[in-house]
């Protein structure tokens, strides 16, 4: 009898989904203290207006735009192993970072005196006063700098997670896993309300970027010590290597061709030469900004039209159900292909597309946000849950689909191309909704849109565009690639 057929299966690639999961967690929870600090924290202190915090979190997605683009790049370069090491070292010193600007400021303003807290000091200054804009202008830039660190490092996140999972799981396995691993994002959102308010209040805004920041360098000692690819890794069997490489083998194809062809990789700037390319890239630009946005602008929207801080019960209680909402209804939509593909005999291309169109209605529901939350603040907390769970079942689709088309050798490439798209199309949004919400409130009942005026008409105006945003992506992305196509490397 054959000993492999004899030989239970490990599962040891779930092991290496959940350390994704776990990076990706921290990854998010890192991005998150400042949104959930600078309405009630940081901008009292530091005398920030909408614009303000629409500038550091437009910047931010530029950086981590700028950075994609070559942190794929790198990672294939590096090897996953020491590029992912690099990416959480650099972000999480980049989050801890944080924590000086408060001091720096003083030091920069004059305003250190013994005795006196940096944020009595700040906060103390006249609003309005040529005094304050100054404080505003340095502790906007000091922010952008370590926003800027912070992108550096979180650039490499996705690249190599995305990497891992082509490396660890089958084609039809790889939404699923993605999935689960991306669903980090959501349970990341979803501790941060729980947590960071909490230190912020207790401990300061400054130890709440400290604690959170340092638990990335925590991450770093299991993954040197668990990862390695799964043919050299100690705790993978033959039995499971097979079941990975099962796409080789019904191909015709021996497990070690693959192995032999990684050394074949796609040249940088030929990979824009490909629809396949753009269409991921088409994605990304058209959604990644309508998550960042909700991630970077729910607790002020709850606290700006609901009068809820992130710091009070009902704050954090809001914020904790959007993203219980997230989280539990997006690990199903890695599923949902893979019982097309078992169920119903559609190819993983076929499979995952008929999924995103139908995750792209999810995201209409934010039509009915602003005008519900007339009736009860819960109903824009479960509404924009469901558009945000609909959004990461997109994404856990989406970007399966570069294992779908592209080499293992270039997908980390690909990946940070497409993130760098999405940076971009953050930065719009985010930019554009700062100077928007900033607008609207100066202008009060002058600005109206559907019925509503001043800052809630500049919210429904965004919430349209994050509603229509993903339906104009998949019919873009369908029109590129209208059917399975995958890149073959000479």
């Amino acid at each position: 009898m054959n000993p492999i057929q004899t030989t239970k299966m490990t599962n040891f690639r779930w092991v290496i989904c959940a350390l994704l999961f776990c990076a990706t967690t921290v990854n998010y929870l890192d991005r998150q203290v400042l949104s959930l600090t600078w309405k009630d924290f940081i901008a009292p202190e530091f005398h920030w207006t909408d614009a303000d915090y629409g500038m550091i979190t437009g910047f931010f997605s530029v950086f981590y735009a700028i950075a994609c683009l070559f942190a794929g790049k790198f990672v294939d370069w590096m090897g996953i192993k020491k590029g992912y090491l690099w990416a959480i070292f650099i972000w999480s010193l980049g989050a801890c970072m944080h924590a000086g600007c408060g001091w720096l400021t003083m030091e920069i303003e004059g305003l250190n005196q013994p005795g006196i807290s940096a944020a009595e000091a700040l906060s103390s200054v006249k609003a309005g006063s040529a005094m304050a804009m100054a404080i505003a202008t340095v502790s906007v830039w000091l922010f952008l700098a370590c926003r800027a660190i912070l992108a550096l490092g979180e650039a490499g996140n996705f690249p190599a997670a995305i990497k891992v999972t082509a490396e660890y799981f089958p084609k039809k396995d790889r939404a699923f896993a993605t999935s689960i691993f991306n669903s980090g994002a959501s349970v990341g959102a979803l501790a941060a309300p729980l947590t960071i308010p909490i230190l912020a209040q207790h401990f300061g805004w400054e130890m709440a970027f400290i604690i959170i920041g340092a638990i990335g360098f925590v991450w770093m000692f299991f993954w040197a010590g668990l990862y390695e690819k799964p043919e050299k890794s100690k705790h993978v069997n033959k039995a499971e290597l097979i079941y990975i490489n099962q796409d080789d083998e019904e191909d015709g194809k021996a497990a070690e061709a693959e192995t032999a062809s990684e050394a074949k990789t796609i040249p940088f700037l030929k990979c824009f030469t490909y629809k396949q390319t753009w269409s991921f890239v088409v994605g990304k630009f058209f959604t990644d900004g309508v998550w960042w946005f909700y991630l970077f602008w729910a607790p002020a929207y709850f606290s700006d039209q609901f009068n809820y801080p992130s710091s009070s019960p009902m704050g954090m209680a809001l914020i904790f159900v959007l993203y219980l909402i997230v989280t539990v209804l997006s690990i199903y939509g890695g599923y949902l292909p893979k019982l097309f593909v078992e169920k119903k005999g559609m190819g993983p291309y076929s499979g995952r597309m008929l999924a995103m169109l139908i995750f792209a209605f999810f995201p209409l529901f934010a039509l009915f946000a602003q005008p519900l939350g007339g009736y009860s603040v819960w109903f824009p907390a479960i509404i924009i849950g469901l558009a945000g769970a609909g959004h990461q079942a997109w994404s856990a689709n989406l970007f399966s689909t570069i294992g779908d088309m592209f080499p293992k050798s270039t997908i980390a490439t690909i990946t940070g191309i497409g993130a760098m798209a999405g940076g971009v199309g953050s930065l719009l949004i985010n930019l554009g909704a700062g100077e928007l919400f900033t607008y609207a409130e100066n202008m009060g009942e002058a600005f109206t849109f559907l019925g509503f005026e001043g800052k809630p008409a500049g919210y429904m105006i965004i919430f349209c565009i994050c509603a229509v945003a993903y339906l104009l992506a998949w019919i873009i992305m369908k029109t590129l690639v209208p059917k399975y196509k995958p890149i073959v490397v000479e």
